[in-house]
């Protein structure tokens, strides 16, 4: 007897890229792929409506060259300078600007109203009341939350050190009054709206509730110092343009009002500081003046007194023309001598002696001593009386001199002061657009998540792709060498017909759980008919007309494919038993609505005959033998010389006999059953069976001398990955 010659393939490992695969992967769980990133858009879409939109309150301000209010050191003619834009902006980012405003407003005292989870804060922002003081519906039962209008006012609160940071409660109660309580729930304070309230460890003040009772708001009290610094961190500053004295000055919040206020309220008392900053400079230059003041008059009034002694005594001796001029020049000098002393005077406070304009205020002087010393050789050759007049003279006019410019400077300082406004102003006041929050970008986030949701679902798919074990192409069975005789579709009416299969004692119909009879024209009904034409041909040169037809594993659809096929070859005219040969769980009778209790077991252990065992069914041509009573011992009878001399008797009586058997890897009965066939096939589940578990399984038949004639791909769900190469039964053809 010749054997069909089975073609031999080369199993060769493929690192190469398959493109077409990850192509037709793409395809095949383009739904999966689909929903995933319509689940990640809407969640984008979700989170872009409801989250809390942050505003931006920006300022602008413009740094000015000092003029208008010098020190003594600009009103004698040192050159204004001009303020560095790095050191504005650390000055406006200050402690003593930002931490003003922090304790003139009360942000250290954080007050949020209790928002229903998920979508409570986007109905409590959306809400817009018509007339002052009202609230917002809520559905009843929900009164502790907060819907639309509430507002809480907090001027002072104290707590103990530990709970600073920590959550308080506040719940407004009947007649104007609110409970107060700690972390723990435990009630703290009481108290009416508008009345300050002290305890000895608490304190606060409600200047303002709006809010149902049972209504609550989180009340945090923070440190002053953290609170600033947080502040800080938030208020962005930088200048417009290089060395153009503009600063733009920004503020970012989820309450434009209170983020515009808090703006505001800095660049207010930074430009109010700028101001004090440049007045104390005056006021420590007028300060020094009023010190010498009254020293300059002592030393004028005494050197009147002195001329006025000299002249008495020397009967009203006049100045001469030459000793005139000399007084003249001396007078000059030492009045310049004297500014110059003032301006060194306060450059030794604000500069070191090394300083390069200290450097060149001594040499000015150094000259006008220097000049001051020939005059004083020129008085020398004066007559004696002629000098004690010129001394004398020069004494009350320099200390006149002196005396006058203290008290023009005093007056001018004195003025400007009186006028400073700084050299930084507000050019734009704090605002913030309300209607176009910065945050969150709202399509930004969506097509963020949608691409999100994209990558992640393909990730997803590919990564289970690479997981998988389960076989989903037929040609990487042939490749392990076993020919693919038919691919079975997944019929969804065969699901429904399992589900009534589940229910099988309650079932009252008696409609055919068979496929093949419920819905001839179906895919995987066609498709047996192909595997009854392949077999056909497959049991010509067959030693026996013995069909046997197994698995690797349980749950494959053994049964489904042998009462089928069994059927349709029926349905062609030829004499077919179809025998359950797994007496351990098989269930044919209930899919063929046979009995059960009298079958092969019963037959093998003689307890009755052939023809009592033989069931007939609702086609004509197709008798069954159901399993029988379970035996112990199913593969002690299946060896017995009964079951020889029982596949004789039946292989005359009938055209087929198709046998189902227990999977092969599970027990050894199809390796007995096989061993009286004359064809071996073997039904393997789209997605189940691995290529190492199906070679596995035709290496077991193999080692019992049996060959596998080929393999049913059953359950075959349409994929581009199993139609575009393998083309079974893209469509059905059927008359109309």
């Amino acid at each position: 007897m010749t054997t069909m010659p089975r073609p031999i393939y080369e199993t060769k490992e493929d690192k190469d890229i398959d493109l077409a695969h990850l192509f037709d992967t793409f395809l095949n769980n383009r739904g999966l792929i689909l929903t995933i990133t319509g689940f990640f858009a809407a969640l984008g879409v979700a989170y872009a409506l409801l989250a809390t939109p942050v505003y931006l309150a920006s300022a602008m301000i413009q740094i000015q060259a000092k003029g208008g209010l010098p020190s003594l050191t600009d009103v004698v003619g040192t050159a204004p300078a001009v303020s560095p834009a790095q050191t504005e902006i650390a000055l406006l980012k200050s402690r003593s600007v930002v931490g003003g405003a922090v304790e003139d407003l009360n942000l250290d005292i954080i007050i949020e109203p209790h928002h229903f989870p998920v979508f409570g804060g986007y109905i409590f922002r959306r809400f817009e009341p018509t007339e002052e003081g009202e609230l917002g519906w809520y559905p009843e039962g929900f009164e502790s939350y907060a819907w639309g209008g509430e507002s809480l006012r907090v001027t002072q609160l104290i707590v103990p050190d530990k709970m600073h940071g920590e959550e308080l409660t506040l719940e407004a109660a009947e007649n104007n009054g609110f409970i107060l309580r700690d972390p723990e729930g435990e009630v703290v304070v009481q108290g009416v709206v508008g009345e300050p309230i002290e305890t000895p460890d608490y304190g606060i003040t409600v200047a303002e509730l709006n809010a149902r009772p049972g209504t609550t708001f989180t009340v945090i009290k923070n440190r002053t110092y953290a609170t600033t610094e947080d502040y800080q961190n938030r208020l962005n500053a930088g200048e417009r343009g290089k060395q153009s004295g503009i600063l733009n000055v920004t503020l970012e919040g989820t309450d434009p009002e209170k983020a515009v206020t808090v703006l505001e309220a800095v660049a207010q008392r930074y430009v109010d500081q700028n101001i004090a900053r440049n007045a104390a400079e005056a006021t420590q230059s007028l300060e020094f003046l009023s010190e010498q003041v009254p020293e300059v008059r002592k030393k004028l009034d005494a050197a009147q007194t002195a001329l006025n002694e000299f002249q008495t005594g020397n009967r009203s001796v006049d100045i001469s023309a030459e000793t005139q001029s000399v007084l003249d020049r001396i007078v000059d000098l030492e009045s310049q001598i004297s500014e110059q002393n003032l301006k060194r005077t306060e450059m030794e406070s604000r500069f070191t002696r090394q300083h390069p304009n200290f450097q060149a205020l001594m040499n000015q002087i150094n000259q006008l001593q220097a000049q001051k010393t020939e005059l004083e050789k020129q008085i020398g050759t004066l007559p004696s009386t002629q000098q004690e007049l010129l001394r004398l003279n020069r004494d009350v006019e320099v200390s006149s001199e002196t005396y006058s410019m203290l008290l023009n400077k005093t007056q001018e300082l004195d003025i400007i002061r009186a006028g400073t406004v700084g050299n930084v102003r507000i050019v734009d006041h704090a605002a913030a657009d309300i209607d176009e929050p910065i945050k969150p970008n709202k399509p930004l986030i969506v097509i963020v998540a949608t691409l999100l949701g994209g990558i992640l679902a393909v990730a997803f798919v590919y990564v289970r792709e690479a997981l998988k074990r389960g076989v989903e192409n037929p040609e990487e069975i042939e490749r392990v060498g076993i020919p693919v005789y038919a691919a079975i579709p997944f019929s969804e009416k065969q699901g429904l017909l399992e589900k009534r299969l589940a229910n099988f004692k309650r079932d009252k119909s008696s409609a055919s759980y068979l496929l093949s009879i419920n819905d001839p024209a179906d895919l995987a009904t066609e498709a047996m008919r192909s595997l009854r034409t392949s077999l056909h041909f497959a049991m010509i040169e067959a030693k026996n007309n013995i069909l046997m037809i197994t698995g690797p594993s349980p749950a494959v659809g053994k049964s489904f494919v042998t009462s089928n096929l069994a059927a349709v070859i029926a349905q062609s005219g030829k004499k077919v038993l179809l025998i359950d040969a797994d007496m351990r769980k098989g269930y044919l009778h209930k899919v063929m609505r046979c009995q059960g209790e009298k079958g092969l077991s019963d037959i093998l252990s003689g307890r009755i005959t052939l023809f009592d065992a033989i069931q007939k069914t609702q086609l004509n041509n197709l008798h069954v033998i159901t399993h029988g009573q379970l035996p112990p011992n199913p593969s002690e009878l299946l060896m017995h010389e009964n079951f020889s001399r029982f596949v004789k008797e039946i292989s005359s009586m009938y055209d087929l006999v198709i046998f189902d058997t227990p999977p092969i890897l599970a027990v050894t009965d199809a390796a007995l059953v096989g061993s009286q066939a004359g064809t071996t096939l073997m039904v393997t589940r789209y997605g189940l069976n691995g290529v190492k578990e199906i070679e596995f399984a035709k290496r077991r038949l193999e080692q019992n001398g049996l060959l596998v004639k080929g393999v049913i791909f059953n359950a075959v769900v349409r994929k581009a990955s199993t139609y575009s190469e393998y083309g079974y039964y893209q469509y059905e053809y059927q008359s109309k």
